[in-house]
């Protein structure tokens, strides 16, 4: 066998792992005592195939939690540990609960290949049992005189530790719940629900509030920081009470709509008769006018005439004198 087939034939077992993956995210970190789901992805030719999830750093010695294939009739709430595949979306999920510190370590998202020359292809994740705190959110929000909650969760062994809220930088401005695990006075409730995680309320925030906290339990803690916005501004609204300085209206009676109709005729009475005197002074003015530019014009004409006769005839042996009668004026007029 040549030098080519033989490592060929080595490297056969491993040639799907590089054509065809699976994969995750390579940590994962919870809280004692809380849950842990992992996301495992895979290629579309694997929809069909069983998949698994065990505890080990190698798939020879690997300690297998749950398979696919594994179709008992167990609640998958009261399994330790559950997978679930979805084909259609290429992804199966493993959750682990309760978990405990001792059960840190490596796991294998896998796909069973099943052929004697093939290799599984699998996927390799940290995944790390932690004790101490942590926030939901580390970042909360909420706008001035509203209400907002911040979850604070803790591992295992402080489920009956004491719980505290301090605001940051002030170690006497601490709130501490009591044996029933509940503080409240009138701005800030507290409530612990000792499975691991308990709740601060702000009731009715202000502008003071903004700050950096501290969820303490036992010697751990964790950092929140609280941000208050201030109100929105809204122009109110305007009452009937805005006008009570001012007289009431006076209803229309038959008897005040009837003054007010004469009141009406009568200005348009006296607007009619104002008009047509203007319009016959103004017929006046114009006669006047039209009468005055009339008598020069015929005694232009007259004198036109009597010229062009005196031209024709000679001179007349006789003179004659015309009196135009005129109001505004006298002209005498000799030939």
């Amino acid at each position: 066998m040549s030098q080519l087939s033989t490592i060929t034939l080595f490297l056969l077992p491993w040639i799907p792992a590089f054509l065809c993956k699976v994969t995750t995210e390579e940590e994962f970190s919870v809280l004692e005592g809380g849950s842990l789901t992992i996301p495992c992805h895979y290629e579309p030719q694997y929809a069909s195939y069983v998949k698994y999830w065990c505890q080990g750093r190698t798939r020879d010695f690997c300690t297998s939690l749950a398979r696919t294939d594994d179709h008992h009739l167990v609640d998958p709430a009261e399994k330790k540990v559950s997978i679930f595949d979805d084909p259609v979306q290429l992804v199966f999920t493993v959750t682990m609960t309760d978990m405990k510190e001792g059960e840190s370590g490596w796991y294998i998202c896998g796909v069973e290949i099943g052929g004697v020359w093939e290799a599984d292809d699998v996927a390799y994740t940290d995944v790390k049992v932690v004790h101490g705190m942590s926030a939901v959110n580390s970042r909360m929000s909420g706008a001035e005189g509203s209400a907002v909650t911040i979850e604070c969760l803790y591992s295992e062994r402080y489920r009956g530790s004491e719980k505290k809220w301090c605001r940051s930088g002030d170690w006497r401005s601490c709130l501490s719940t009591g044996s029933d695990g509940s503080y409240e006075d009138s701005s800030v409730a507290i409530r612990d629900d000792r499975t691991g995680a308990f709740t601060v309320t702000f009731k009715k925030l202000q502008m003071k509030d903004t700050a950096w906290y501290w969820c303490s339990a036992g010697q751990q803690q964790t950092a929140v920081h609280v941000l208050v916005t201030p109100q929105p501004t809204t122009v109110p609204p305007v009452s009937s009470q805005s006008f009570a300085d001012l007289p009431p209206a006076k209803p229309i009676t038959r008897e005040t709509w009837s003054s007010h109709s004469h009141m009406l005729a009568s200005v348009v009475v006296c607007s009619s008769v104002i008009f047509l005197a203007v319009v016959a002074i103004l017929a006046i003015k114009f006669w006047r006018l039209h009468k005055r530019d009339r008598v020069p014009r015929d005694v232009e004409e007259m004198r036109a005439k009597f010229s062009g006769c005196s031209r024709e005839a000679g001179d007349f042996q006789n003179a004659a004198v015309l009196f135009l009668p005129n109001k505004d004026s006298q002209d005498v007029l000799v030939y």
